[in-house]
């Protein structure tokens, strides 16, 4: 089976024709990805958020413990 080296050239591709990339698209910096960066972006976000709180409780307990341990 012949191989083609052209992307757009849907020879040896297994049936049917192939969408044409744009060139941003071919190296994966399509439309598709600037919504992938931002879920990715949201997803961090609530991580960070999630820690800050984890740590600001954590401060906080260890702040009454002292307190209490004061009186």
């Amino acid at each position: 089976m012949t191989v083609s080296k052209n992307i757009n050239n849907p020879v040896g591709m297994g049936g049917g024709q192939r969408k044409r990339l744009s060139r941003a698209e071919r190296q994966n910096n399509g439309p598709h990805r600037n919504l992938d960066r931002q879920s990715a972006a949201d997803q961090k976000a609530e991580l960070v958020r999630k820690m800050r709180e984890k740590a600001g409780t954590a401060e906080n307990d260890a702040q009454a413990n002292d307190d209490a341990a004061q009186s």
